[in-house]
């Protein structure tokens, strides 16, 4: 009988190819989803608040009216391209517009000899830079960027000089330089969202009363911008560079 058995047992493992190692393969390694890609067009909106810093003067006298921060709400849009250079790396660059509601703040007088109580005032109306933005990005947190950023800045300001006898008001875009930087997830394949901060350092000017002989200038001025926005991010359907995971 157990010569029999035994007999059996071989037949079986005959007919059968299957073996212990068999029983044992390794099941296929899991498919890792393609890096995300930063590369390709993008646009859309975004909402904040600035800070702006004017100080104004009477040049003929050296008198100042003041000077000081003061904060608005500002919203627009941004447009801009990025290109993943690397699995580490994004070059971009950036356009970025907003509007600015503050109130016209007027600053506290001055007294002109053989004029009397001069006020002045600016009144930023929007802002927009144009920026050149370098990224870093990597493997395990391809969906998140972080970026600095520099280029140039103007601001559309209305300059109002009162006197007792005259009202003058002037409207000039002043230029300057920014720098900034933010941080950007992509929280879907072809959308981000980010916070973006901007500080626009701005040339001195000068504004010409026609009823004075004299002239105003505005000096040290900067805006300084922090916004929230979302992007669509037009990707082209591409992945970034792939890197060895082992």
């Amino acid at each position: 009988m157990k010569r029999l058995l035994l007999g059996t047992g071989a037949l079986v493992a005959l007919a059968n190819p299957a073996t212990a190692a068999d029983l044992y393969t390794k099941a296929p390694a899991p498919v890792m989803p393609p890096p995300f890609s930063w590369t390709g067009f993008y646009v859309g909106p975004n909402i904040g608040a600035s800070w702006e810093y004017f100080d104004i003067a009477d040049t003929l006298t050296g008198l100042t009216f003041g000077s000081g921060t003061r904060s608005a709400f500002v919203g627009g849009g941004q447009v801009g391209f990025n290109y993943q250079v690397s699995p580490f790396f994004v070059l971009g660059v950036e356009g970025f517009f907003d509007g600015i509601a503050s109130n016209n703040s007027t600053r506290p007088g001055v007294v002109i000899p053989g004029v009397g109580l001069v006020t002045a005032s600016v009144q930023p109306d929007w802002v927009s830079t144009l920026s050149g933005r370098i990224g870093f990005t990597g493997p395990g947190f391809d969906h998140w960027l972080f970026y600095v950023k520099g280029g140039g800045g103007w601001i559309q300001a209305s300059a109002t000089i009162n006197a007792p006898f005259a009202t003058f008001s002037e409207s000039r875009t002043i230029s300057g330089w920014i720098g900034g930087g933010g941080i950007e997830w992509a929280f879907a394949p072809n959308w981000t969202a980010r916070i973006d901060y901007q500080y626009i350092g701005l040339q001195s000017t000068t504004v010409a009363p026609g009823f004075l002989v004299d002239t105003f200038t505005i000096s040290s001025a900067n805006v300084q911008t922090l916004t929230v926005g979302a992007n669509y991010l037009f990707n082209w359907g591409t992945t970034a560079p792939v890197v060895s995971r082992y």
